[in-house]
This record gives C-alpha cells, sequence and structure tokens, in this order.
C-alpha cells in the first residue's frame, strides 16, 4: 500500500535512529505485508539482527514499544521478526471518497505519457486457424497491452506477419499442387472439417498445409517435394517478387481468419510489419555486412556466415549463423534486422515469446548489444498442453479457439437461460459471447506466465468464484444498485451526506483492497505479470461482495450515501481493470 509509505517511513525514522540504525537503507526493505490480517506494510527486522546484536524477532517488538499509532497508522504489531502497520479506516476512508483513487483508460484513448512502449506479441504462423496453445501469446501480449495503457503508458500493438518462412512456403505448395479431392484422400483418417467453418479459410485452408506435412514424409515423393519447398524459401529469402506474392496468396486469407478469432477475444493491433520488408529494402544486406565486420565473425566449411557469441559468454549453443553459404539470409537474421526497426519506432520493446524461444532470444540480444543496440523485454510463458500432450498445428493435434468460443458461448447461454427466463434471445446471445469469451481469456490470464498448465474444458468455462464471470456478475451487481439510487434520485456526483463516525469491517476490507489497486497494477505491468493483476480483480470482486452483503447501500427505500459512494468507486475500478483484462463489462447479467 503505495499511499501508506510516507507516514511509516516518517515514524520509523527516529525510532530506528534510537536503536542505533543509521542511514536510509532501511526504506527499500519497506514491503507489503504477506498476509492482510499482519498489515499493509511491512519492515522485516533481520538485516539489523548483526548490527545490534539483537534476534530479529526481539528488534521488532522493541520498535513496536517505541512508535505510536497515528492518525494516519491505527495498529502496529510485530510478528516473527516484521514490523507490520496497518492503516486507519477513518483516514482511509477520507482519503478514497476524496477521489484519491484513479485509474487510467485502458482504450489507450487517454495516456499521461509515463512511458511509450512497443509490444510485439503473437506472430504466429499464418498456415491453420489458432489453437488454445498459441492463444496463449495472444492473450498474454494483448492483457499487457492494456495493462500498459491502464497504467498511463502510450502503447503499439505490433504482429510481425512471419511471410516467407518454410511453413509458409509448404502452405503455398500445397496450394499449387493439390486438388480439394486430393487433400480430403490424404486426410481420410482424420476429422473432416467442421461445418461451422467451412467458409473460414484458416480452417480450410490447414488441411492443405497437413496434407503437405503428410506428403513430406512419404519416402517415394518426400525428396522431390523438399527439394520444390527449398527452392521456394531460398527465392523468398532473396526477395524473389513472384514467390513472396504467392506466398501472400496463400497465408493471407489465413491471417484473415486468425484475426477474426482474436478479434472476438478484444485483441486487435496497430501495425502489422512483414519479415519480407527487411529483405526487399535493403536492411537484412546491411544488417549481414556489418555482422561480417565483427571481431566475433566466423565461416563454416560451407561457407555459411556466424557470430561465436562464446566470446560474449554465451553458454551452450554458441554459433549465431546468419548468412547461408548460397548466400542468403536466416530468419534470425531478419529478426535482428526488425528489432533495429523496432528500436527506431520506440526506445521500449517488449517482446511475447515461448519459453522455447529463450536461446534464440539471448542470441539476438548479445548480437543487438554487438552492434551497439539496446535490447528488448521479454516475457516468456510456458506452453499450454492437453491431458494427451503438446498441441501441434502440424499433428492436427490442437483444440482450435474459435470450437473453444463455441462451446463457452453455449454453456454461458444455457447458465443465463436457466437463471433469467425473462430475457430474450438477443439478450441472452449477448451476454454468452461477453460472458464466454471472458471466461475463456481469464482462464489464461489467471496463471503466472512462467507455468504452464493443461488445458481441460471444465476449468475454461468455469463459472466459479475465481472466473471471470464471477467479476462481471460482480460488476452488474454495482450497476444495479446505481441504477435503483438513480431512480430514487440521489446522484453520487451531487453526494455530500457522508458519515464516517462508524465504519463496518466490511467496508474496510474493501477500502484497503480499493487502496492497493494502482500498486498491483504497477506492479503487474513492471513485471510483465497480467496474472498479478488478476488475483487484484478477484479480491476486489470478492470484497465487494462482502461489503455489497453489510452494508445495504438502500434499506427500507433510503439510500446510505457513504455506502452508496464507496460502491460507485468500486464499480469503475471493476470496470476499468475488466477492460484492462479484456473481460467484458455488462450492465445487466
Amino acid at each position: 500500500m503505495e499511499i501508506l509509505r510516507s507516514y511509516v517511513e516518517q515514524i520509523l525514522a527516529p525510532a530506528l535512529t534510537e536503536l542505533g540504525v543509521n542511514g536510509d537503507h532501511w526504506k527499500a526493505m519497506i514491503a507489503p505485508s504477506r498476509e492482510r490480517t499482519m498489515g499493509d506494510l511491512s519492515l522485516p527486522c533481520f538485516a539489523f539482527a548483526k548490527q545490534l546484536g539483537m534476534a530479529p524477532n526481539l528488534i521488532a517488538e522493541k520498535l513496536q514499544s517505541i512508535i505510536k499509532t497515528t492518525e494516519v497508522i491505527s495498529e502496529i504489531n510485530s510478528t516473527s521478526g516484521y514490523l507490520n502497520f496497518k492503516i486507519s479506516s477513518t483516514w482511509l476512508a477520507k482519503f478514497i471518497l476524496s477521489g484519491q483513487i484513479r485509474v487510467g483508460d485502458a482504450t489507450g484513448k487517454y495516456p499521461s505519457g509515463k512511458r511509450s512502449v512497443l509490444i510485439e506479441h503473437t506472430s504466429a504462423n499464418p498456415n491453420g486457424p489458432f489453437h488454445v496453445g498459441r492463444a496463449r501469446n495472444a492473450i498474454l501480449g494483448d492483457t499487457l497491452v492494456r495493462l500498459h495503457r491502464l497504467h498511463g503508458n502510450e502503447v503499439r500493438a505490433e504482429y510481425y506477419v512471419d511471410d516467407m518462412g518454410k511453413q509458409v512456403a509448404v502452405l503455398a505448395w500445397a496450394l499449387a499442387n493439390l486438388s480439394t479431392d486430393r487433400v480430403e484422400e490424404i486426410l481420410a483418417d482424420r476429422e473432416p472439417l467442421n461445418e461451422s467453418w467451412k467458409d473460414k479459410a484458416d480452417h480450410e485452408r490447414v488441411r492443405w498445409y497437413q496434407a503437405a506435412q503428410v506428403l513430406r514424409n512419404d519416402d517415394e515423393i518426400k525428396n522431390d517435394i523438399e527439394r520444390e519447398i527449398a527452392a521456394m524459401v531460398h527465392a523468398s529469402e532473396n526477395g524473389d517478387d513472384n514467390v513472396l506474392t504467392s506466398f501472400e496468396n496463400a497465408y493471407q486469407p489465413v491471417l484473415d481468419g486468425m484475426l477474426q478469432t482474436l478479434g472476438r477475444l478484444g485483441i486487435t493491433f496497430d501495425e502489422f510489419t512483414r519479415e519480407s520488408l527487411f529483405v526487399t529494402n535493403g536492411d537484412v544486406a546491411k544488417v549481414m555486412r556489418q555482422l561480417s565486420n565483427l571481431e566475433i565473425h566466423g565461416i563454416a566449411d560451407n561457407g555459411a556466415e556466424y557470430l561465436d557469441l562464446g566470446a560474449r559468454g554465451l553458454k551452450g549453443k554458441t554459433e549465431f549463423y546468419f548468412r547461408r553459404g548460397d548466400g542468403s539470409s536466416l530468419y534470425a537474421t531478419r529478426d535482428i534486422a526488425y528489432h533495429i526497426w523496432k528500436f527506431k519506432q520506440c526506445e521500449n520493446l517488449i517482446n511475447i515469446l515461448g519459453e522455447d524461444h529463450k536461446l534464440q532470444s539471448k542470441q539476438v540480444s548479445l548480437t543487438l548489444t554487438e552492434l551497439g543496440y539496446s535490447t528488448p523485454e521479454v516475457l516468456f510463458y510456458s506452453f499450454i498442453k492437453l491431458p494427451e500432450g503438446k498441441m501441434s498445428t502440424r499433428k492436427g493435434n490442437v483444440v482450435f479457439m474459435d470450437d473453444l468460443l463455441e462451446e463457452a458461448k453455449a454453456h454461458a447461454a444455457q447458465v443465463v437461460r436457466e437463471i433469467r427466463s425473462d430475457y430474450n434471445t438477443e439478450q441472452i446471445d449477448e451476454i454468452a459471447e461477453a460472458v464466454g469469451t471472458s471466461a475463456v481469456r481469464f482462464n489464461i490470464i489467471k496463471v503466472s506466465p512462467d507455468k504452464g498448465f493443461t488445458f481441460r474444458w471444465e476449468e475454461a468455462l468455469s463459472f466459479d468464484s475465481d472466473s471471470a464471470p464471477f467479476i462481471m456478475y460482480s460488476h452488474t451487481r454495482t450497476r444495479s444498485i446505481a441504477k435503483k439510487c438513480h431512480d430514487l434520485g440521489v446522484n453520487v456526483a451531487q453526494n455530500n451526506d457522508l458519515n464516517l463516525s462508524e465504519i463496518p469491517e466490511s467496508m474496510y476490507e474493501l477500502l484497503r483492497i480499493i487502496a492497493c489497486h494502482n500498486d498491483i497494477l504497477a506492479r503487474a505491468v513492471e513485471q510483465s505479470r497480467p496474472n498479478l493483476f488478476a488475483n487484484q480483480l478477484l479480491n476486489l470482486a470478492n470484497y465487494y461482495n462482502g461489503f455489497y452483503r453489510d452494508c445495504k447501500v438502500i434499506k427500507d427505500g433510503v439510500v446510505n450515501h457513504t455506502f452508496f459512494a464507496i460502491s460507485e468507486i468500486a464499480s469503475k475500478l471493476l470496470k476499468s481493470g475488466m477492460i484492462g483484462l479484456g473481460i467484458t463489462p455488462l450492465e445487466q447479467m
């Protein structure tokens, strides 16, 4: 609780001096309390033990006996070597009701200019529909974009289109060489195309890609196919316009279908940058010349060129190849050119990458440093698995996002029908779409990015107390209360009749959660951990419901102005936080 920090420092300084602790290094040690029951901020006393010749718990107890409570700090206690401070309920209520807790606009319309950031995320190969495994990148990336905007940063969301790699070449080859009948013949042992997606190009064209993958394993013809695909890749890497056009004709409808799916999840991009741009505009050739002149440059027996990054401390695979023996570039070379270009757009870069890209990311960062450039921040995430193994478009072992979203919507619609029989079909459809997509997003966001998890339908569609629907329902409850108050002629903006003589415990606990809201938002942004803010929003919803239960805003037709004002503040924070996580706020559920 950062609003409390300066007051804690003010009363701690003389007490620590009295004990013999000099300087202010201890200020950096003050942190949020580990448990809410302990307090709001805590000072661990372990670092003072050697200097003072006392056990940490005795130091904390001694400090507690010296320091007195204030108008702002209502309780000071010591627990197992920690000195804990709890904020005064009356002071906190006055602080929050004065409008001191504010958040930005997650849509980015009104950035405060704190920081300008370019976030690159998703960048999936456009060779088939989005599956749940791919979606973790897109959902984490979009949530980070939203949270940065909510925090007040100016953000550009970037999609790097892989328009010249082998996977695009495979798709282009298949479309040029295989008929519809031949594709279905090759994939006869697999499930047919879902009729729901027969007019969606990403679902249609992935079957061509998968058929080509089968043929690439056919001993009789695979060598000929590989030669043709390799020739296409080589031509693209040398900027052949005809081949690049054929690639674009192959992947663009797939990319459009992928973006349609992402759009349903509220995921959009500000810019799309093609990989081929840096070949055709000469940037890649320039980068290769620069790399060839570096001290750690080397040449392999086949003429390929690399950097020996082992000389710069890299462990494991130390050769970073940037030019093939035939003179063409590699994906990594183009990635270097892309990063140099991005740094010309923005000084602060964030990349969202799967954990399998850690080595490549390290190689890129070391190479950029060698060239005299800054390096990007990277959020690495672990993969989502199916109960039987890893998802793969290539193997056809996937759960498509389109199918998951339809299941989520159907499940939500069933729940809404059971609860609200008075709603018409259009109302149910709107609510079900919002609840279903929000539930799917939140199921991924709430897990720490560095933790892998196994995808299970029942968890993705959960409406329990740790889900998006629970947060959404809490928000609609605040809107229902507001409507009733407005109908009674009470407008919170004109409300000056506030009574803080007695603050119920559940109101105090809600105020404490509200007071931490921006602290946790800042931490989620700084650490690139959206799950921290997801947990904050769950806590806000939980404590709001406790407040709603105990503190009746309307009783016997009379509005409690203080409770209504608190309810409206919580409502605004819930709504802005939901937009920050990509959860759709509704007026009714």
